[in-house]
């Protein structure tokens, strides 16, 4: 599969290929003065290459004369003075070209850093339904991929591009100027070459939209599968998860086969018809050189030029799908740039300071997506101090809830207020930092013991930090390690075990000094024993502070002030553990499944 910047990756066709194009220029226009000078570098390279024809056609023309003389009477003087001018002019372009390709790689280089700088600072600003609705390996893929393919274009093929295309125009004037007779012979080449390869562009682009979506499949199945890897081994599933790839595989590799196929005869085709006019070159010059037309000086000079004028029409027709490869990339880039981020604080939002932890929802209805309600009429108090525990079945909308409650969504219908004042009206930032959470999914990430619990409270000291470690019944294990707090977790904490990384997520939310608590299945990973202990200490640090929590063990909640029993997105029961019992109703039956 190619990697990075690879010039065989999945190609696609862009939407609005002037758009992204004015959009990468924007990016461009940061360092204009280098593009600037790298561009009239170019001009100079180029000058110096379509001197270089004209210097060996002088030389000629200096031998065709010695030889019109007589022996011995060629002016090998001229001779070698042309030959040095030409190597010259040769040797000075392609020094041009050298700093050229050097410059606009450094260029292309600082714009994809800057292209991932904004990127990875619109993903802040994304509300968490975007990474619902979009793949992980999708969005890495538009943060590294696409921007190395928009990287390496800005290197090679821009330049490439501009390089041809003075070309191509300084050759065809160069030939108008030795032998316009010339010109008409290899006429009919040039509307050719620009009409085939109009023609397969048209032909491929569908082509290359189709292996794009075939690799997009490729990748996400792969990352699905890495990340269950343990359980398709504990199902013994190895041979279908293969079988499953090897199909998809194949479907990618007829895709690139269809593309790339099709796309490759361009080159070799355009190639033909130069050599067709080439061939018309010689036998017009053949013709006009016994009229006396031309001389040889001219008949070369223009041979040189046709090919540099074929040449680069070649590299263009096989640079075109590149290109375009480019800027879809950079669409999807765009794409992810043009996201409506967060819904903004509103003008005048206040920030939520000295938080009581009051907390109510007035008749909250939500859904994710349009004309799907997930959560209907939703009503709670939650008064400061108390713990409240939401409980159901799975898929029942408990953590819909909380997703409100931090505002990652806002409702469709009714309020949630907090201190008394809808939570709208407070600035998101002052919200959330209001809330400390630990959930299902742990985080934690590459760093040191101490960093992963103080995250979110910089100025902690070492004491807050054992302190909270204590409290969450993991400071014994932590002084086992070599390092103690400095010892460093892996990445996604893969020398440590999930229900140590549990303790550790509890031990920063104890740290976290809010007056509100959420704890989604915080629990979950933690043994027996180890859960009662995790349970007193939260009760202890938290006293005085609102708590959300959710729990599918009942055995955990039973001492909450009050418990939102959720199902199918309806709030069917409230109360304390010993109203909900004595009712009988969803909750008992609930109880009664797990204790018997």
């Amino acid at each position: 599969m190619p990697g990075p910047g690879d010039r065989g990756g999945p190609k696609a066709r862009p939407r609005d290929a002037k758009g992204a194009l004015r959009r990468i220029l924007r990016y461009l226009m940061e360092y204009r003065w280098w593009v600037a000078l790298f561009l009239l570098c170019t001009l100079l390279s180029n000058a110096g290459n379509l001197l270089g024809p004209q210097f060996a056609g002088k030389a000629i023309g200096v031998v065709e004369e010695g030889f019109k003389l007589g022996p011995g009477r060629i002016d090998m003087e001229a001779v070698g003075r042309y030959a040095l001018l030409m190597l010259a002019c040769y040797a000075g372009g392609s020094v041009m070209s050298f700093l050229v390709s050097i410059g606009m790689m450094r260029v292309g280089r600082r714009v994809a850093r800057n292209m991932r700088r904004d990127v990875f600072n619109k993903l802040m600003t994304l509300p968490v339904g975007y990474f619902d609705r979009n793949q992980a390996g999708d969005i890495i893929s538009r943060v590294s991929y696409d921007v190395d393919v928009v990287c390496t274009s800005l290197s090679t093929d821009v330049i490439q591009v501009v390089t041809s295309t003075v070309t191509v125009a300084g050759s065809f004037l160069m030939m108008c100027v030795i032998s316009p007779p010339l010109v008409l012979c290899m006429a009919a080449t040039i509307p050719a070459s620009i009409l085939f390869t109009r023609h397969m562009s048209k032909k491929t682009r569908p082509l290359y939209s189709k292996r794009s979506a075939a690799y997009g499949a490729m990748n996400g199945f792969a990352e699905e599968m890495f990340t269950g890897q343990r359980t398709i081994l504990a199902y013994a599933q190895e041979n279908r998860v293969c079988n499953d790839f090897s199909r998809i595989n194949r479907a990618a590799a007829e895709a690139y086969r269809d593309a790339d196929g099709l796309g490759m005869t361009m080159g070799p085709t355009v190639g033909m018809i130069s050599n067709f006019g080439l061939a018309a070159i010689g036998t017009g010059g053949s013709i006009l050189y016994m009229l006396g037309v031309v001389g040889l000086e001219q008949i070369s000079s223009f041979v040189l030029y046709s090919r540099k004028f074929s040449g680069p029409i070649n590299e263009i027709s096989n640079i075109i799908n590149e290109i375009f490869s480019a800027l879809a990339a950079s669409e999807r880039v765009f794409r992810l740039l043009d996201e409506p981020e967060e819904v903004k604080d509103i003008y005048g939002a206040a920030e939520l300071e000295n938080c009581r932890g009051h907390v109510r929802a007035e008749d909250v209805s939500f859904g994710y997506e349009p004309g799907k309600t997930i959560l209907h009429g939703l009503n709670f108090e939650a008064k400061p101090g108390q713990t409240v525990a939401i409980v159901g079945p799975t898929g029942a909308g408990k953590t819909t809830i909380i997703n409100l409650l931090m505002r990652f969504y806002d409702p469709e219908k009714g309020c949630i207020y907090v201190d008394g004042a809808e939570n709208r009206a407070y600035t998101m930032d002052s919200l959330r930092r209001s809330y400390a959470m630990v959930l299902q999914d742990t985080w934690v990430f590459r760093g040191t013991i101490f960093d992963n619990i103080a995250y979110g409270k910089e100025d902690a000291a070492m004491d807050e930090v054992v302190a909270a470690a204590k409290a969450a019944r993991i400071h014994s294990y932590i002084m086992r390690l070599p390092q103690g707090y400095n010892t460093v977790i892996n990445e996604d904490g893969g020398n440590i075990s999930k229900g140590q990384k549990q303790l550790l997520t509890i031990a920063r939310a104890m740290l976290y000094d809010t007056n509100m608590l959420i704890l989604d299945e915080a629990t979950s990973n933690v043994d027996t024993s180890t859960e009662r202990q995790v349970q007193k200490a939260i009760r202890s640090l938290m006293a005085g502070k609102t708590c959300f929590v959710i729990a599918h063990r009942l055995s955990t909640i039973q001492n909450a002030d009050h418990i939102l029993v959720v199902d199918h997105g309806d709030v069917v029961e409230q109360g304390t553990h010993e109203e909900l019992m004595l009712r009988k109703g969803f909750y008992y039956r609930l109880y009664a499944s797990q204790f018997g």
